[in-house]
């Protein structure tokens, strides 16, 4: 992942369609990259989590080009690299596991990112109805290995409606967002064996999202 690093930092430092038109043959050479290392992440977590055994890496990656059309910044382009392993791949969005690539800043995430209503309401019915359970999803060994809570993304700062404000369990019943993130060094990523350290993050979120699949049902 080494030419994927270097080429992102110049295209940070040139994000425009003359540079990239000029380097495609290196942007083409490095998504390949990616996408044999995301195959390999899919291989390897197939073996715990059925739900996206045979899924096409292909189908995972997101396009580099940025939508600028309610932006402010009109960087035509990404600075990164990104994939979302969940069942229907990036288009369905559903809970999974993401991968993002980027110098200084790549990270693992997974989880339910903004879940629409119904669903949302669901898991916050089934954390208040069984707290037990989730309290013991997050608060295991393995997943505080990799991941300190959820996500404070979003979250909300009074009480969800139909919830009271001394809700023993508010601090995650105001979550907007069930996502965990665990940051990696440069170091980690062009790593060879890296595939293997994301399966193994993974694993460790695999009750979390057995648990979320299990609400959006």
């Amino acid at each position: 992942m080494e030419t994927t690093f270097k080429f992102l930092k110049q295209l940070a430092k040139n994000n425009q369609k003359e540079w990239f038109d000029a380097n495609r043959k290196t942007y083409e050479a490095c998504k390949a990259e990616f996408e044999s290392i995301v195959k390999s992440v899919i291989d390897k977590c197939s073996v715990f989590d059925k739900e996206i055994a045979g899924l096409e890496a292909k189908k995972c990656l997101f396009r580099i080009n940025r939508d600028v059309r309610f932006s402010k910044d009109k960087s035509p382009y990404k600075t990164n690299m990104g994939a979302s392993i969940s069942p229907g791949g990036k288009k369905e969005m559903g809970v999974g596991y993401y991968i993002h690539i980027e110098p200084g800043k790549s990270f693992l995430a997974g989880g339910a990112y903004m879940p629409e209503p119904d669903a949302l309401a669901n898991i916050r019915q089934e954390i208040d109805y069984n707290t037990a359970d989730f309290k013991k999803i997050v608060n295991a060994k393995d997943f505080k290995t990799y991941f300190k809570d959820l996500s404070q993304e979003g979250k909300l700062k009074l009480a969800p409606k139909g919830y009271p404000k001394d809700h023993p369990e508010l601090g995650y019943l105001q979550h907007k967002h069930f996502i965990v993130v665990h940051d990696l060094k440069d170091s980690q990523v062009t790593d060879k064996n890296f595939p293997a350290y994301a399966a193994k993050v993974f694993k460790a979120m695999l009750p979390l999202n057995l648990f979320l699949r299990r609400c959006m049902e």
